[in-house]
């Protein structure tokens, strides 16, 4: 996370991601009060969530009235409850405007950098007075463009969900550091190791990490994967059993001894002979006490 709130709102929206460490909440990392310059533009954000499948900006909302009802959404124009326009804590009739702008931006900053095959989903965060009871009534239909009224984390929490299921391309470790460095947030990137434990795959990149905070965490991040990759291509060594001869009769490093050698090869004829004699004994019984 970066900064910290300004409105009620935001404020809300922080506590819950700090809230969500358990093993059903969702899992991802978020960047908040973030701003972003494309095409001459400032886009001040007041969340971006990532999570392993998908890329979220949320803008947050607070209601000023105390309301009961249902909550009409247009696409454009104020929003209302039955016949009373809502005024929303920012001043704003409709955030649903901005909210496609930062977007459109993040959407279009992330193509420049070779992830525009990458979907960043848009939603409103619409956080009522508390005692306050509204249902929402969206008045369109776009996948990428929604609103979730804010009266319990668990909205939130689902709609994460509903994204995660729906199995979108996957944002990998790397394309995560690059976004916090192309976002001026290196000071506020996890740790490789954080990141791997939210979820996000893919091989890891340390240099990513290089001038950040988190430096020393991602070399021995490295350190742990290179020895990793070390044992997993050694060869494995199959254990003998305790009657072995090798075992017995064990060899002495930097030595020869000619009397160990020699138990270690005359137990394994003996073995070999009596291995040989009880299949013969078996094939003889067999023959003459079988059917037939």
């Amino acid at each position: 996370m970066q900064n910290s709130a300004s409105t009620q709102a935001e404020r809300v929206l922080i506590d819950w991601l700090r809230t969500w460490k358990g093993p059903g909440d969702p899992h991802g990392v978020a960047m908040v009060n973030c701003s972003l310059f494309f095409e001459k533009q400032l886009h001040q954000f007041d969340a971006i969530v990532w999570t392993p499948t998908s890329c979220v900006v949320i803008e947050a909302e607070a209601l000023v009235e105390h309301v009961s009802g249902e909550l009409e959404v247009p696409l454009d124009g104020p929003w209302r409850v039955g016949s009373q326009v809502v005024s929303l804590e920012g001043g704003r009739r409709n955030p649903l405007d901005s909210s496609r702008a930062h977007t459109y931006a993040l959407q279009g900053w992330l193509a420049d950098r070779g992830l525009g095959q990458r979907v960043v989903q848009g939603v409103v965060l619409v956080v009522p007075p508390r005692g306050s009871s509204v249902r929402l009534r969206q008045l369109w239909s776009d996948p990428g463009l929604q609103v979730v009224v804010g009266d319990r984390h668990q909205h939130l929490a689902e709609y994460l969900d509903a994204l995660t299921s729906m199995g979108r391309a996957q944002w990998t470790t790397n394309e995560v550091a690059m976004a916090f460095r192309g976002l001026n947030l290196l000071p506020y990137l996890p740790s490789p190791q954080d990141l791997v434990a939210e979820g996000f795959g893919g091989p890891v990149d340390t240099t990513l990490w290089r001038g950040g905070p988190q430096q020393a965490q991602a070399e021995s991040f490295r350190e742990e994967m290179t020895q990793l990759e070390q044992d997993a291509a050694r060869p494995t060594s199959m254990a003998m059993p305790w009657y072995s001869p090798w075992e017995l009769y064990p060899t002495e490093p930097g030595e020869m001894d000619l009397r160990q050698g020699a138990k270690r090869i005359v137990l394994a004829v003996g073995m070999l002979v009596a291995v040989a004699w009880l299949l013969w004994f078996v094939i003889t019984a067999i023959v003459q006490f079988g059917p037939g």
